[in-house]
């Protein structure tokens, strides 16, 4: 078969004067040439169909030799020439400098049906941006990878996808917890895909150098390809390009609060200029809810990236693009006025998506301080987020004490429940119940709707952790199980009924289930 490569990255954009892998400082180029690791003996573990198609391929050329050889890096496709693109960033707060794709090398960029796919390989090997690393990937981390972004996608919240998941033959060496313990683990290589992976980096990169004849260029080929309708490049398609950016990274932010979803790197080199949730590293959703967890254990002293504190992360990243930015517009109150609307946004936007959880269509001002006092509640005693609100959906106008006991099976531990705080319960949902008689859709549509925008399925640390435990012994059937189960997360699918469950004890506090490192 034959791809419909498109090549405006490498033809629009400066490259790189040097053509090898050797890691160095990169000046005056958006992205360098080079060649992937040849994988000891590839393997293909799954490839997403609904992908596969998306970018003009069928199954059966999936199953090809050729294939196989592309996408685990093994051989270059024809007319073609991969490479890993530059960028800075912020990370943990401060500047990092050059940063770039360390693990990650693009194939080339396709056109298929009206719709613009960059191909990328993580874990393909070492590149000029990976700095004291191996450019490589163990199955673990490749694995979540795989099914975090599809499943993001079937959530509803924006995303990059993944093509296929290719195990390399490869021992990878990973210090996994950074504690002087490094073990061989099996490698492995995921094909991402997205419209573009330019990320806020991208133009740190070159307004940290005040190079502005190529951070020009790189914001014209954004706005030309990405936002057209913004008009020709100019100082108000600028700042409208960024306005833009504002409105897509406020509603990806909101869809994480929605599904309980924590990045865990929030840094700006993991920011997508498109909105889309990028880089699946030390991820997870919550299990109880708790503003304060993070599943990083580099963050886990400071909780800069915990659950409860990303809309704000989201405005400082968004206060970087702008620094970054400034140079094309000079001036300042622009940038001011968009950033000022994000927090006004953010707050009306958040309030109308729980509104949405608990089943609420009309708007009224005493909203804001029933959901106050639930979120308080469920912060009082661990309660798991996804189980509590699915078992809301079947509430009922007239419960209150049936209420309570719909919602119990999402407390970890129901019989240590305080009494004062079973009470608190009742008193929440009496004032729910008195809410709901205001609303004008009966029981059945309201659980409808509500099922529409809570999820029964997410992909728990501990589902990916098993996975991941049976592939290590070469049992690869789990990883096509969760990927089917998580295409329908909104639906009961009775059959999968297992999934529907609290963490169980026993991965409180094993590694890959609680708590995961940006090792992989």
């Amino acid at each position: 078969m034959q791809l419909h490569i498109d090549n405006s990255f490498i033809d629009e954009l400066p490259a790189d004067a040097v053509t090898d892998n050797h890691v160095r400082q990169v000046f005056e180029a958006a992205f360098s040439y080079v060649n992937p690791k040849v994988p000891k003996q590839p393997k293909l573990l799954h490839v997403s169909p609904e992908m596969i198609e998306a970018v003009g391929l069928n199954l059966e050329y999936a199953n090809s030799k050729q294939f196989l050889e592309v996408f685990s890096g093994t051989s270059v496709y024809q007319n073609t020439k991969p490479y890993a693109m530059a960028y800075a960033g912020h990370q943990f707060g401060s500047w990092a400098g050059q940063l770039g794709d360390g693990r990650a090398i693009n194939l080339f960029e396709v056109l298929h049906n009206q719709q613009r796919w960059a191909l990328q390989l993580k874990g393909a090997g070492k590149t000029p941006y990976s700095r004291q690393g191996d450019g490589l990937a163990v199955l673990r981390s490749s694995i979540r990878e795989y099914l975090c972004s599809e499943a993001m996608y079937h959530l509803g919240v924006p995303t990059t996808r993944a093509l296929c998941l290719i195990e390399t033959g490869d021992d990878v060496l990973r210090d996994m917890l950074y504690d002087g313990n490094a073990n061989y683990e099996k490698g492995a290589i995921v094909c991402r895909l997205a419209p573009s992976f330019i990320r806020f980096g991208n133009f740190e990169f070159f307004a940290a150098r005040q190079d502005y004849k190529n951070l020009k260029k790189l914001t014209d080929y954004t706005i030309n390809h990405f936002y057209p309708h913004l008009g020709s490049p100019s100082k108000e398609s600028y700042k409208k390009f960024f306005e833009e950016v504002k409105q897509r990274t406020l509603k990806m932010i909101i869809d994480w609060q929605r599904v309980g979803f924590v990045h865990g790197v929030m840094n700006t080199d993991n920011m997508s200029i498109l909105g889309l949730t990028i880089d699946y590293g030390p991820c997870g959703w919550l299990e109880g809810f708790e503003y304060n967890w993070t599943p990083n254990t580099t963050d886990a002293e400071n909780k800069r990236y915990r659950y409860g504190n990303q809309p704000n992360i989201a405005l400082w990243n968004l206060l970087q693009l702008a620094n970054a930015l400034y140079p094309l517009v000079e001036a300042t109150k622009p940038f001011e006025n968009i950033l000022n609307q994000y927090k006004i946004d953010f707050e009306v936007d958040y309030l109308n998506m729980m509104r949405s959880k608990i089943g609420l269509v009309q708007q009224l001002e005493t909203d804001a301080d029933l959901i106050t006092r639930l979120e308080a509640l469920l912060l009082k005693y661990e309660t798991d987020m996804t189980i509590f609100f699915r078992k809301l959906c079947h509430y009922q106008k007239g419960m209150t004490t049936e209420g309570f006991d719909l919602i119990s099976e999402a407390f970890y531990n129901v019989e240590g429940l305080p009494e004062t705080l079973k009470m608190a319960w009742l008193n929440w949902f009496g004032d729910y119940n008195h809410r709901l008689q205001m609303e004008t859709a009966n029981d059945t549509q309201r659980s409808e709707a509500m099922k529409r925008v809570n999820p029964k399925y997410v992909l728990r640390n501990y589902m990916a952790q098993l996975a991941i435990d049976a592939a290590n012994v070469g049992n690869y059937e789990l990883i096509d199980e969760l990927f089917q189960l998580l295409k329908k997360p909104y639906q009961e699918q009775p059959e999968n009924e297992k999934w529907f469950a609290k963490r169980p004890e026993w991965a409180r506090h094993k590694v890959g289930c609680s708590m995961l490192s940006c090792s992989s």
